[in-house]
């Protein structure tokens, strides 16, 4: 079964990434966890759009940087991930981080999310950033 990648745009301008490696490092992450991609859409758009999003399918009123919609069969990776090119840019402008590698690490969060990892509960944040580390460390490690 062949791994099926999105990306898309709302509203903002595609982000300029190399999107045949991004999608054999999420495969490989994938596979870390057990899991394979099936299908994954990526809607990448501004903060407006998360906002609609967010207050439309969660109920929640706030910015953030990414929404995953799960809809995983068994190990097969299935889902949609809404990523806010606006609040990762602010994001990486207060943390200091290079804008790219912000984008890569919400880019492979929402992957996490749906392999399973979890970031709201007690010490669950830290595993999270353990494991994003790892990921961009294999990232880093494939040849461009």
């Amino acid at each position: 079964m062949k791994s099926e990648f999105q990306w898309l745009t709302s509203g903002v301008e595609a982000p300029v990434l190399d999107y045949q490696r991004l999608e054999h490092w999420i495969a490989q992450v994938a596979q870390l966890y057990n899991r394979k991609v099936r299908f994954l859409n990526y809607i990448f758009c501004s903060d407006a759009e998360i906002l609609r999003v967010n207050r439309q399918f969660l109920e929640h009123d706030y910015y953030t940087d990414i929404i995953t919609f799960d809809d995983c069969r068994g190990e097969m990776l299935r889902g949609d991930l809404f990523i806010s090119l606006d609040t990762v840019r602010s994001n990486a402008s207060g943390l200091g981080e290079d804008y790219l590698r912000e984008l890569h690490r919400v880019i492979i969060h929402g992957v996490l999310h749906l392999c399973g990892i979890n970031d709201k509960g007690p010490g669950e944040r830290e595993i999270m950033e353990q494991a994003e580390n790892r990921a961009l460390a294999m990232f880093d490690g494939m040849r461009p």
